[in-house]
């Protein structure tokens, strides 16, 4: 497995893989999760190749970009025991070079939900992005559905922009009491990891309210904000039931919806989602 550190180096090494190639980006911090994003590469294309990079750019003041968990050897390993090809480690100072000063900004699906949040956040993500894609010129990359907006988002920016590149989502990976794989998971304190369940079980709720006949948003919202209410140690951002295309809010769910949702447990801040039926 290569490891490589400069865009230079990594030009040079990926015309030599056999293709079809697949691109894994992640900000490091490798879990199940990342690994069920490689295992899918490995089985669609002949080489894959992954970035570990916490991009700056994507946090916003106040956020956690010093406590993002980094544990770049143990990554390396994983990644060496998943037999991928190239592994790229840039600097900040690799990607965003002194004078760096253009930005790609997608539109309407970024003004809501993490967009509205998080001011900024998107126009980080698809400028990095953008970045791996050009510099690698994968046939695919490989995004998790727990991040449903920023895959919404990164599909419209490659069609948009006349990208070749197919994105391709992978299936939420949840611990086996449903809190959804994330980086950030480390960084809870015992009693913040049970109340962080919170998510998982809101998204229950709505899913068994659906089953049983409900299809009013608003009512949808409002019992999922009660039983948020409820934990002492969790916070609301947002709950929302839109489209899941456009992102839009509905009032009645009569066809498919995403309900997405963010809570703070203490200083740490958690998404999750569900598409129903």
């Amino acid at each position: 497995m290569d490891v490589l550190h400069q865009i230079s180096t990594v030009r040079k090494t990926v015309g030599s893989l056999k293709g079809p190639i697949g691109l894994v980006p992640t900000m490091g911090s490798l879990h199940q999760g990342h690994l069920a994003l490689i295992k899918q590469a490995r089985r669609d294309n002949a080489s894959v190749v992954c970035t570990i990079f916490v991009n700056p750019t994507q946090f916003g003041s106040g956020e956690d970009y010093s406590l993002y968990p980094r544990d770049t050897e143990k990554d390396l390993s994983l990644l060496d025991s998943e037999q991928v090809d190239l592994v790229f480690c840039p600097s900040p100072e690799e990607m965003y070079p002194e004078g760096f000063d253009s930005w790609v900004n997608v539109g309407a699906l970024t003004s809501r939900l993490e967009g509205e949040s998080r001011p900024d956040h998107f126009r980080g993500v698809c400028t990095i992005v953008l970045k791996l894609l050009n510099i690698f010129q994968p046939d695919r990359a490989y995004f998790g559905q727990k991040d449903a907006q920023q895959a919404m988002v990164i599909e419209r920016m490659t069609r948009d922009l006349n990208i070749g590149t197919e994105i391709v989502r992978v299936p939420i990976v949840r611990e086996s009491d449903g809190l959804a794989l994330s980086s950030r998971n480390t960084l809870l304190t015992i009693e913040e990891r049970k109340a962080a369940l919170i998510l998982s079980h809101s998204l229950e709720l709505a899913v068994k309210m659906y089953n049983n006949g409900q299809r009013h948003a608003e009512d949808i919202k409002q019992e999922i904000g009660s039983l948020i209410a409820n934990e002492p140690l969790a916070i609301k951002d947002y709950i929302s039931v839109a489209d899941p295309v456009t992102l839009d809010e509905i009032e009645n769910a009569d066809a498919p919806v995403l309900i997405a949702l963010a809570v703070r447990i203490g200083k740490i801040r958690l998404i999750d989602n569900v598409i129903i039926p």
